[in-house]
């Protein structure tokens, strides 16, 4: 499995899911897929390229109108989802602030939860337990609303 893949399904996991592949995700009705659509041209990823980039991914997100739960895992994925927000509203949907702060927040969107939650992939995941175990209570509020 790629890294990515296998730090998101221990995520899932620790979130109490029974997964142990893509389609076990998409089984659960998720649908994992990145804010950047864009090559990135350094280690960081610029304004510019999330702005360009949310512009795909609000297509993306259109694709699944029935969706009820949308989870921002990460700086980059918030920054993209804030300027999809911005465009249809003229206002962004998360608040600056550090992540562990925001995740606190309730937050909807057109009819859909939105979580902020921190990247469930990169080597950091393995290092910052603390992150794991708010990653996992994030995925487990988010899958118990699509269980109810």
């Amino acid at each position: 499995l790629p890294f990515h893949l296998e730090t998101t399904l221990d995520a899932f996991r620790a979130a109490g899911a029974a997964v142990g592949s893509l389609r076990d995700l998409a089984a659960l009705g998720v649908y994992p897929t990145t804010a950047v659509k864009c090559a990135k041209v350094s280690y960081a990823v610029e304004r510019p390229t999330v702005e360009a980039c949310s512009l795909l991914l609000e297509v993306e997100i259109g694709l699944f109108p029935g969706a009820r739960v949308i989870m921002l895992m990460g700086d980059v994925a918030i920054g993209a989802f804030n300027s999809i927000a911005r465009r249809r509203t003229g206002k962004r949907l998360i608040p600056s602030g550090p992540t562990w702060k925001v995740r606190q927040g309730e937050y909807w969107f057109e009819g859909k939860r939105v979580f902020p939650s921190y990247l469930q992939t990169g080597k950091s995941y393995l290092i910052e337990r603390s992150k794991r175990e708010m990653i996992a209570a994030d995925l487990k509020a988010a899958l118990a609303l699509l269980e109810g």
